[in-house]
């Protein structure tokens, strides 16, 4: 059963993004529970965010560029990049450990379930599926499973990243 998380953020658009930062709030490798689920801020993906990710990757696929051809495509029209929908999904949960993430250890189980058209506004829940000390003291690892829903809460893509989370910090002379 899943269960909501201690601290849930602010879940807030692009335009809110003055807020956002003043919001930030690391969470510490004892402070995920496994089950606990984290809501994050939405994200509109424009057409120039679209044409710009493309230009930047260097993508030239006429699925994600040329309406014309993407049209007679079983998608019936152009769809953004898988990278891009992971990029920004990535980018909204940073709000979680912004300062307390030492890696990405790996990424697992990804899954592109629906497409992502420009336009569409995605949001993500990070789901804690799995925490374990490490082997070196003040880390933890910590795996999460994001949930990427389009706007009408229909569910476009998930993963699981396993990361490498530092714990809180303790006084002097104490041990983990």
């Amino acid at each position: 059963m899943l269960r909501p998380a201690r601290f849930l953020p602010t879940v807030l658009n692009q335009t809110s993004e003055k807020t956002m930062k003043s919001e930030l709030y690391t969470h510490y490798w004892e402070e995920f529970e496994i089950g606990a689920r984290y809501p994050t801020l939405t994200r509109l993906i424009t057409l120039e965010d679209h044409l710009q990710f493309c230009k930047l990757v260097g993508y030239e696929v006429p699925l994600f560029l040329d309406d014309e051809y993407a049209k007679t495509t079983p998608y019936g029209g152009r769809i953004c990049p898988s990278h891009l929908v992971m990029s920004f999904s990535t980018a909204m949960t940073g709000h979680l450990f912004s300062n307390s993430v030492l890696g990405l250890l790996a990424l697992e189980r990804a899954r592109f379930v629906a497409p992502v058209r420009p336009g569409d506004t995605i949001r993500t829940e990070v789901e804690v599926v799995d925490k374990k000390p490490a082997s070196a003291p003040g880390r933890g690892i910590v795996t999460f499973r994001d949930h990427v829903f389009n706007q009408r809460d229909e569910l476009v893509f998930q993963n699981d990243k396993i990361t490498l989370i530092k714990r809180r910090p303790q006084p002097a002379g104490a041990t983990q």
